[in-house]
């Protein structure tokens, strides 16, 4: 038997992850933002939402269904490399195929040609990711430092060879290949975890139905996370209009990265265990602390985002970028919207089987992102696309958190929730008051918001008594007592 992984290790790495992902825009993204301009950020923008259904056929739903089959069988090697092989040929043959299509349509395309030839790579990228494995044994310390490695050494290429406008396609060719390196770089430690099966023990189409059950979501998905730059490409004519909510994205993205992925990465993973175990108590207090969580920074970051938006968007992007604050504006509740959501569907839905339920949920609000985005992208452009996202949202996770019986409720996550939105509004007055009051360069002016926007925010939560802001304060001080006594 498999020895139980560190939750907290895994939790560290996560983070580790995500804060990378946090720094590397705010590396890469002043600089793109100033050599290529709007208009190329956009044309990347535009095309890489072309070829994400190509990859989402690529991989079917195997990333989150094959996560899932090996956290419930992690106890048994010959059981979980078995589900290994078998769930990594069937994504070859389903990439085989959609490296095809990529193919017919290069050849058919007049428009951006030589950028798709660029992206090749990113489909065998998809074919040899196997990060789905590793997440299910919760060895996520190996897929982290090989993820950052070629994260890394991407950064340095985009400063060595992106020094203008025209340099987009090696941009692109960068983000390709880094990708796929990334993928094909984890294969080395298979030999360790994973037996030789015969061909002959292998059934490959048994997972072929199970698959569909979680391609149906991430099709759904699609519509409200990339169909949307899609439609703003081909409604309005101008790459500009993609660059701009691209740009916006990323500092949601972000946001994302601290307020809910990390989290939901590793306890979404030790749920599937826990629903096999049929250990109901751990798993709802579990739900109960990761949603504190997620409430505590998704509100903090919602409402600091709309607070220095004013000044950040030119310090950040430069000049040009105007749209961009606007739509941060708009785009910045979703932080909170989607992080709720996405706490139910990896630690509810997904590891209690209920995926087939989730489905329905997602297709509903894709259907109402679709029609907002056909009404609005027209007439609003970008700015209709945001607006059509938060309603989508909205409406998911709606459905969610209503049916999510004992595990989660309207009562509960208000009762979670309604200290963080009260201390959030506030700082949100006081922040953006700090930009109009003074008169420091912007970048100060975004420094002395964000550090004040900090202490506040916990300061109000903890006179309003927030239960789970206390309780972390009181155990980080109990640690530092303990601490200075061992020492001492």
């Amino acid at each position: 038997m498999m020895a139980t992984p560190s939750m907290k290790k895994n939790f560290a790495y996560s983070t580790i992850y995500q804060v990378l992902n946090i720094i590397t825009p705010f590396i890469t993204a002043p600089y793109l933002s100033r050599v290529l301009g709007a208009e190329m950020l956009g044309i990347q923008s535009y095309t890489s939402s072309v070829q994400s259904y190509f990859l989402i056929f690529a991989t079917l739903g195997t990333q989150s269904y094959g996560a899932r089959e090996i956290s419930r069988n992690r106890d048994n090697i010959y059981e979980y490399s078995k589900l290994f092989w078998e769930i990594e040929l069937m994504t070859v043959a389903t990439s085989m195929i959609a490296l095809a299509a990529w193919g017919i349509m290069i050849v058919l395309s007049f428009r951006y040609k030589i950028y798709y030839i660029s992206m090749i790579p990113y489909l065998f990228g998809s074919m040899l990711n196997i990060t789905w494995f590793f997440n299910g044994l919760e060895k996520f310390k190996l897929t982290v430092i090989r993820s950052a490695l070629f994260q890394i050494i991407g950064i340095v290429l985009m400063f060595i060879f992106v020094k203008r406008e025209e340099d987009i396609g090696a941009y692109i060719l960068i983000l390709s290949i880094t990708n796929l390196l990334s993928s094909a770089s984890v294969w080395v430690y298979i030999p360790k975890y994973v037996k030789r099966i015969s061909l002959n023990e292998l059934k490959i189409m048994r997972h072929f139905r199970q698959t569909l059950l979680y391609f149906v979501p991430t099709i759904a998905t699609s519509v409200y996370t990339v169909l949307d730059k899609t439609l703003i490409g081909l409604i309005t004519k101008d790459s500009a209009q993609n660059g701009f909510y691209d740009q916006a994205e990323k500092v949601i993205r972000i946001a994302k990265s601290v307020s809910f992925s990390a989290i939901n990465s590793v306890v979404g993973v030790r749920m599937s265990y826990l629903f096999a175990e049929n250990k109901i108590e751990e798993i709802k207090k579990r739900i109960v602390s990761s949603m504190n969580y997620i409430l505590f920074m998704g509100v903090g970051c919602a409402c600091g985002i709309a607070a220095i938006a004013r000044k950040f968007v030119p310090v950040f992007f430069g000049n040009g970028y105007d749209n961009v604050e606007y739509l941060l504006y708009i785009l910045s509740p979703i932080i909170v919207v989607i992080g709720v959501g996405n706490c139910m569907g990896t630690q509810y839905y997904t590891p209690s089987g209920r995926r087939a339920q989730s489905s329905k949920y997602l297709i509903v609000g894709s259907c109402v992102n679709l029609i907002l985005n056909l009404l609005l992208i027209s007439r609003l452009q970008a700015f209709g696309a945001a607006i059509a996202s938060i309603v989508a949202e909205l409406v998911i996770t709606s459905f969610y958190v209503k049916n999510s019986g004992e595990y989660m409720s309207l009562k509960i996550l208000f009762g979670l929730g309604w200290r963080k939105v009260v201390a959030g509004i506030i700082m949100f007055v006081f922040v953006f008051d700090v930009a109009e009051l003074t008169n420091f360069p912007n970048t100060v002016t975004v420094i002395t918001q964000i550090v004040s926007g900090v202490g506040l925010y916990i300061l109000l939560l903890y006179l309003l008594k927030d239960e789970w802001v206390i309780g972390y304060m009181c155990g980080f001080w109990n640690k530092v007592r303990k601490a200075d006594k061992e020492n001492g």
